[in-house]
């Protein structure tokens, strides 16, 4: 027991990653439009994701490598491959969750700020944790606020419990769900849920980090432990942010709020209603640090991939020096895109969501490749490979149902 918490860190990252826009957004929302029935398309979402997520942890842990230096192995392609991907998306990904955090500032503590400003402040204010904290910092704070949200969120779902009429909660609120749109809805819930797949390279390399940090080499078992906690627990948040939706909104006829700021504070003003005005600031600090998190961890996340993409192993400053280079770098382009281009800031996400999307069986099968070669040792084989390929072609199929849909639309 000793031995894995001391390896306890990357989960709780991969954790705070994870729960953002799809969980406070997409999960409640799926509760409150749509009924019971889309508790089973978060639950189908986690599980065919978590075999190539569970391959970062356990490929770090047989090689003491991050599945960067894997793909380098399979060939350039492949690190070629996953470069463009990260580099079409981590601008805009940055953008996108800093905006929803700054405006849930704003409601949380109305300090009058524009979202700019307040996207200013946060940037500025996440570089400086990740500046001075380093990794270590990082790591405690994350175990703070992953547990902080895991028990708050759990707390207020069990108070509405017992405020809600289940007789007036639909199974199936609404038969738009097998239209067009409401396809297209269920597409973008699974394919956030709970995060795309290359966030994987994300934990092999905080893996990476926590060796550093211990030294010492952790076994596959503490890896995997770390591991599951991180991604039970935003899997859970999931189904608790969806069960929030489900709850209180429901079974209301009040039109529900497109954009993510203002969905976020029709949740909070109907939890005020339900529950009383002391709930008012506990639902609005659950939001603020759901968002929060992700934009903390996303800041320290894509500027590590790129000093993985641009290592030189004869120059061990180069990476530190890439990393420090591109936590600046990454925030001032995702201010600029914020604003120079507010107009068209949906379409670029729009784009971002999709690629990602359209890139998960792609990751998928990278990792899959990577864990199955002959050159491993027995031990690195995972035990459940029937079950990867199951998920992998149900991954492609989602894709190609996607590329569909948006043909269609």
């Amino acid at each position: 027991m000793k031995g894995l918490l001391k390896h306890i860190g990357p989960g709780f990252l991969l954790a705070g990653a994870a729960i953002g826009v799809s969980h406070l957004v997409q999960a409640t929302r799926a509760g409150a439009d749509y009924g019971v029935v889309l508790i089973f398309a978060i639950l189908i979402a986690c599980l065919s994701k978590y075999p190539f997520m569970e391959f970062g942890s356990r490929y770090a842990s047989a090689t003491g490598k991050n599945l960067i230096d894997g793909y380098r192995t399979l060939g350039r392609w492949y690190l070629i491959a996953f470069a463009v991907i990260t580099m079409s998306t981590m601008f805009i990904i940055q953008a996108a969750v800093t905006i929803v955090t700054a405006g849930l500032a704003e409601y949380l503590f109305g300090f009058g700020w524009s979202n700019f400003t307040w996207s200013l402040f946060l940037l500025g204010f996440c570089i400086l944790i990740l500046r001075i904290g380093k990794y270590k910092k990082l790591d405690v704070l994350m175990k703070v606020i992953v547990s902080l949200l895991t028990l708050s969120t759990l707390f207020s779902v069990v108070i509405a419990a017992f405020e809600v009429d289940f007789s007036a909660i639909s199974f199936n609120k609404s038969p738009g769900v097998w239209t067009l749109s409401g396809i297209g809805f269920v597409i973008a819930l699974m394919s956030w849920m709970p995060i795309p797949i290359d966030a994987s390279v994300w934990h092999s390399i905080w893996i990476q980090e926590k060796t550093k940090q211990t030294q010492q080499q952790p076994s596959p078992r503490e890896t995997g432990f770390d591991f599951n906690l991180g991604y039970v627990s935003a899997a859970l948040l999931g189904i608790l942010f969806f069960l929030m939706g489900l709850f209180l909104m429901n079974s209301s006829d009040i039109p529900l709020a497109s954009g993510s700021v203002a969905f976020s504070a029709q949740l909070i003003e109907m939890y005020t209603q339900t529950l009383g005005e002391w709930s008012r600031v506990l639902i609005a600090f659950i939001a603020f640090v759901t968002m929060f998190s992700t934009t903390l961890t996303v800041t320290d996340a894509f500027p590590r991939v790129m000093s993985k993409l641009f290592q030189n192993k004869a120059q061990s400053r180069r990476e530190t020096y890439i990393y420090h280079l591109f936590i600046i770098l990454i925030p001032l382009a995702a201010l600029g895109i914020l604003y120079a281009l507010k107009s068209t800031f949906t379409v670029l996400v729009d784009f971002a969501a999709g690629l990602s999307f359209l890139a998960s069986p792609v990751l998928a099968w990278f990792n899959l490749k990577l864990m199955t070669r002959k050159e491993n040792p027995i031990s690195m084989t995972p035990s459940y490979l029937v079950f990867s390929k199951i998920c992998l072609y149900f991954l492609i199929c989602f894709g190609l149902g996607y590329l569909i849909y948006e043909f269609i639309a």
